[in-house]
């Protein structure tokens, strides 16, 4: 009996906390959510969940000049508390791992981009004029508040003073993240075959209602709900 009263209580959270997360943040399905750890029971009357893990699909970026959504975001928070005047929730730490598809970071930038042959770099298309393109290939990186870089271009064909001022045009400004929760820092920027894999993480991250940029606030209310 026991077994049965926890895991009713442990389907309860997650199920609110999905719940929450999906209006929050406005994504088209719930995500899937997940409390670690036995008894749930305990964790609840302590008033902290050791670890929730949560993955989310579809997380739009609203509010951007470039907005790039996230496809899927795999979060995971250790020790997820509440204020004393339940208005916020800590999480002692959290890491996540952001997943940004080739066609959106496309429609960002403004080219078309692949995977590079090379570890570490993506390939563009950069049209010319009367028709012609050039493949230029360029490394991706984390720069500092949460946004992606592109650096260290080389051009495949073509001369590179005919399409150096449109790259930097095009590439002089990383691209900001916005769908990601206040207080993960970017970490990490790696491409893979089907899109880039930007790893986060953080320590002391609070989840409140109001307050940050658009997109972090609702996911932190969502947390604040159901921890």
């Amino acid at each position: 009996m026991p077994l049965v009263v926890d895991r009713v209580a442990t389907a309860r959270v997650e199920s609110r906390t999905a719940k929450a997360f999906q209006q929050g943040m406005d994504t088209p399905a719930r995500p899937e959510v997940h409390v670690r750890g036995f008894p749930v029971l305990t964790q609840l009357v302590s008033g902290t969940l050791r670890h929730v893990d949560i993955t989310a699909h579809d997380i739009p970026a609203d509010g951007s000049a470039r907005p790039l959504p996230v496809s899927r975001l795999d979060l995971a928070l250790d020790g997820l508390s509440q204020s004393d005047d339940d208005t916020e929730a800590l999480a002692r730490s959290a890491e996540a791992t952001a997943y940004l598809s080739y066609t959106d970071v496309s429609h960002a930038i403004g080219l078309e981009v692949s995977q590079g042959t090379r570890p570490g770099r993506i390939n563009a298309s950069v049209p010319l004029p009367l028709g012609s393109e050039v493949t230029v290939t360029a490394t991706v990186s984390a720069a500092s508040g949460n946004r992606v870089a592109f650096k260290d271009f080389e051009v495949t064909g073509g001369a590179l003073a005919t399409t150096q001022a449109l790259l930097d045009k095009i590439f002089e400004k990383p691209i900001q993240l916005r769908n990601i929760p206040e207080g993960l820092h970017l970490r990490s920027v790696t491409p893979t075959a089907s899109g880039l894999s930007a790893r986060f993480s953080g320590k002391s991250i609070t989840f409140r209602p109001s307050g940050g940029s658009q997109g972090n606030s609702t996911q932190e209310n969502s947390s604040s709900r159901t921890a």
